[in-house]
């Protein structure tokens, strides 16, 4: 097992040029982590060909090389409620996750967003004498903003995607890196597919895209809920975003007979080609705005959750897009808002040239105040430099 003396006499052979393979060790536990991650492993390898990976995640950070530790589909747990009722579980993995990085000994760990997990991880990581770079911060300034103190104790670099963030870290005299929002990187680096409406024979009707979340917990419950306009909606055909991990049958049992056309991990595509989208809350919320797709916001917790969530919550909004502008750009319904009226009224105004003129104009700010492309460059030519420094 390597010593703290061992990893330090490491880090000074840097200064002095010699070959060094460096062991990195990533923690990603959702979706989105995954596919931001996977962008960072690329352009880390650009910095030090010779990296080694050991990772949490998915299936787009097993495509960039490295040994796949546990899939996210098997660690995404959402609410309160679910959360104490998989604590079981959850304890295991941590217990499981300090285990394998004390026997791979990194020279680094690279903690990517899901804070409820990682956190407790960076906490352990401190005591260990290892060495903690955190990629993309928990939303402490939404709710427990008490934590900082423990970010500052424990995370020796951080890396911020959303521009208010290092203004805040700086009200707590904690300096981070602002590096931009890695979703340009994924956005930029894709090509239009021109052949999406013609292989799925979407020729007859326009398209409305339904994103439903990356978790079954919330897929079961909020599929249902955004189907329930289709009537309303005749000369439209609304097109489920599915993902490759949850099977299809789960997402015809989650319809509850509404109908609905699937299509799997095509879920840019699909956006580019939408009138219009209606997206449950999260990363997605800004994919959909950054792909230029006029949306609306939907969210539905179990009830507890909910109203544990409304004493703690402390910002405005729920979508990224209204956080980041401080304003209301994308209609939010949540709870007890989200009802079949309000979500066909909504989403009737979204499909008027007005509303898509607004929304054009308001999503062209949003992109100029993420910091343009290469986040994804940036992060990692800065963790390159903290680790040869």
């Amino acid at each position: 097992m390597q010593s703290q003396l061992e990893r330090a006499t490491n880090r000074l052979l840097y200064n002095y040029k010699q070959p060094l393979i460096v062991k990195y060790y990533l923690i990603a536990g959702e979706a989105s982590g995954d596919l931001h991650a996977a962008n960072l492993m690329r352009e880390l390898k650009v910095q030090d060909p010779q990296a080694q990976f050991r990772f949490w995640g998915g299936d787009k950070m097993q495509a960039q090389g490295g040994t796949l530790v546990k899939h996210y589909k098997d660690l995404a747990f959402m609410g309160f409620i679910e959360v104490v009722m998989n604590l079981r579980t959850i304890l295991g993995n941590l217990k499981f996750c300090k285990q394998d990085i004390l026997a791979y000994q990194p020279d680094v760990v690279i903690l990517v967003d899901y804070p409820g997990f990682n956190l407790r991880i960076a906490k352990f990581l401190k005591q260990q004498g290892i060495k903690v770079f955190y990629y993309i911060s928990p939303q402490i300034w939404a709710w427990k903003e008490g934590r900082v103190h423990g970010i500052k104790r424990t995370v020796d670099k951080m890396y911020v995607i959303l521009p208010f963030e290092e203004a805040f870290y700086q009200k707590w005299d904690y300096k981070v890196e602002f590096v931009g929002h890695p979703l340009l990187d994924a956005i930029a680096h894709r090509q239009p597919d021109t052949t999406f409406l013609q292989r799925h024979g979407f020729t007859a009707k326009p398209l409305i895209a339904l994103l439903p979340g990356s978790r079954k917990q919330e897929i079961q419950r909020m599929l249902p809920a955004l189907l329930a306009v289709t009537h309303r909606f005749p000369r439209y055909e609304f097109v489920v975003a599915g993902l490759a991990h949850i099977e299809p049958s789960f997402y015809k049992e989650a319809s509850q007979g509404l109908p609905y056309t699937l299509v799997v991990d095509e879920t840019y595509p699909l956006l580019e080609h939408a009138e219009a989208a209606i997206v449950t809350s999260g990363t997605a919320t800004l994919e959909t705005a950054l792909l230029g797709t006029p949306q609306v916001v939907c969210y539905r917790g179990s009830y507890l959750s909910y109203l544990i969530a409304k004493q703690v919550i402390r910002v405005p909004y729920i979508a990224l897009v209204n956080l980041i502008m401080d304003r209301k750009v994308v209609e939010e319904l949540i709870q007890t808002d989200l009802t079949e009226e309000r979500l066909e009224a909504t989403l009737k105004e979204l499909l008027t040239p007005a509303k898509r003129a607004q929304l054009k104009q308001d999503y062209q700010t949003l992109e100029a105040k993420l910091g343009g492309a290469g986040a994804s460059e940036r992060a990692a030519r800065l963790m390159w430099e903290e680790l040869k420094g």
